[in-house]
């Protein structure tokens, strides 16, 4: 490019001249905005466990929301809210009465035995090692002072009070779970309203879009996860009483919610329990059954029940699922981990949403095994692609 060599005439040249009261004007809104930036630092690191818990409280309340929907159709949406979380409620409170049972049960069991599993390893140590301690001698040669009594009494105590206060704190943050969670469900479309109207007329319809489809994704997600499951839970409830597995329906419950609920390792976690405890009721058989219906019931249900369920609920890829509960998870904990999956199919639902699609070359697409712009992504495990309003995904600058 060549340079201009028209000379600048006096006429054109500006001058900036501050105004003292400008100056001052300046300064204020310089300091104003880092009063603001302090303020907003202040409130994220003072209430981001309350802001938090609003997160997740929406997004229970967006899995919520296809049985509140239908519910308020015949009632008050505030009773069908109550209606819902009562459910809820009425179901935990079950399941952790039978699996408290089994946990105390467990542990009673445990305790009566430390006798003889102290008997027992003493025996061995004695044919081992050719020595002849008895267990009085072990608690004759342990030095109980008054002293030493005293600081293991303090230490426990100290644990206790550690406890007693996590159980506290964890039932207000429940508390204040349950409240958000009713407002932002009874009040979800008028919030949702509220939200577009802060936005300009061009955006509003945009931030309509991102709403529905996040709860459409959340919806799917939670409803596939409960009917595998129940599926999950009644399968093995069956093995488990004809097994003779004690606890049995405690077992089945906690073996479906958690292979369903918590992501990539859930499935051993629920198996482990079961195996444990038919390993430890007398017959070890029992575990060794467990085991080989948990395999058995997992091959059965990834080749058949679960692709059925799951083929319109998130359509995320098996990979990109495990990567993203693995970030949820190293970011926000358990929460994270649940809210993850959800989170990126809502996120590939707008990018195919939003996005500019073009034709693959010929050869491009000959070397992909005639794969067109239309088929699956790498993020998508398949099923159809449709927008928050149900119409399917078309072109993304036609749907901006």
């Amino acid at each position: 490019m060549r340079a201009s060599n028209r000379m600048v005439t006096r006429d054109e040249v500006r001058r900036v001249v501050l105004d003292p009261g400008n100056v001052w004007r300046i300064g204020f809104v310089v300091l104003g905005i880092i009063a603001l930036a302090m303020v907003l630092r202040f409130v994220l690191g003072q209430g981001s466990s309350l802001i938090f818990i609003v997160f997740v409280a929406w997004f229970g309340s967006l899995a919520m929301e296809p049985a509140v929907g239908r519910l308020a159709r015949h009632m008050p949406r505030g009773a069908a809210t109550a209606l819902v979380a009562l459910a809820v409620v009425l179901f935990l409170a079950v399941f952790f009465a039978l699996f408290g049972q089994l946990i105390v049960d467990q542990v009673a069991n445990l305790v009566r035995s430390i006798p003889d599993l102290a008997e027992g390893l003493l025996r061995w140590v004695n044919r081992r090692f050719g020595t002849d301690y008895s267990i009085d001698d072990l608690v004759a040669n342990i030095d109980l002072s008054s002293e030493r009594v005293a600081g293991v009494a303090g230490q426990v105590a100290g644990g206790l009070l550690t406890v007693l206060g996590s159980i506290a704190g964890g039932v207000a943050n429940f508390f204040m779970f349950a409240l958000f969670l009713f407002y932002l469900s009874a009040d979800g479309p008028r919030l949702r309203r509220w939200i577009a109207s802060l936005f300009p007329p061009r955006i509003q319809q945009t931030t309509v879009v991102v709403w529905d489809t996040m709860a459409e994704k959340v919806g799917r997600y939670v409803g596939a996860r409960v009917v595998l499951a129940t599926v999950n839970a009644t399968a093995s409830g069956i093995v488990f009483l004809v097994v003779g597995l004690p606890s049995w329906l405690a077992l089945a419950l906690w073996t479906g919610i958690v292979a369903q609920f918590v992501p990539a390792i859930g499935t051993y976690i629920a198996i482990a329990l079961p195996v444990l405890v038919g390993l430890l009721s007398g017959n070890a058989w029992l575990g060794v059954i467990v085991l080989a219906w948990g395999i058995l019931y997992q091959q059965v249900e990834n080749l058949t029940i679960e692709p059925r369920i799951s083929a319109r609920a998130v359509n995320v890829h098996p990979a990109v699922s495990f990567a993203s509960v693995i970030l949820g998870t190293s970011m926000f904990g358990v929460a994270g981990a649940l809210l993850a999956i959800p989170v990126v199919a809502m996120l590939l639902t707008l990018l195919d949403l939003y996005r500019t699609r073009y034709d693959l070359l010929p050869e491009l697409a000959a070397d992909d095994g005639g794969r067109g712009p239309g088929d699956d992504e790498p993020g998508e495990a398949g099923g159809d692609s449709r927008d928050a309003r149900g119409a399917p995904a078309g072109n993304g600058a036609d749907a901006g």
